[in-house]
């Protein structure tokens, strides 16, 4: 099956204990590491530490035993600028975070499919891409 990377906002569901979508993002995240390789990118992993003090806390809530690490490929970020452009030129704020376009791209370079709750953006930018989401 192919490989899903995982958005900082499903981890970030998990690791707050978030009252509406801790259950979804924990099930899916549940059944897709029974059927498949999970991955993070360094986006995602600096936009979920933020949450912990020490490494070694982030560690144990983000095995790399459970995620694996993947580099961003290069190809990723020169597709991640094409489609930040384009979004800034349709009237996109720029406050908005690039790393959003370098986790859609990354996904859209390598095939991967992508677990979020944030469908929009991708599904504007990047659709190509699988995407895993709440219904």
């Amino acid at each position: 099956m192919t490989p899903a990377l995982v958005d900082s906002n499903v981890l970030l569901d998990i690791i707050t204990n978030d009252p509406n979508w801790c259950a979804w993002s924990e099930d899916t995240i549940v059944a897709l590491a029974d059927q498949t390789v999970l991955l993070v990118n360094p986006l995602i992993y600096a936009e979920v530490s933020v949450a912990f003090d020490r490494i070694e806390d982030l560690e144990e809530i983000i095995p790399g035993d459970v995620f694996q690490r993947e580099a961003l490929p290069w190809e990723a970020a020169f597709l991640a600028g094409k489609c930040y452009l384009q979004y800034r030129r349709s009237g996109g704020a720029r406050t908005s975070p690039l790393p959003d376009f370098y986790i859609g791209s990354h996904a859209a370079i390598k095939g991967y499919r992508l677990v979020t709750r944030d469908v929009r953006r991708f599904r504007t930018y990047f659709p190509t891409v699988e995407l895993i989401h709440p219904p």
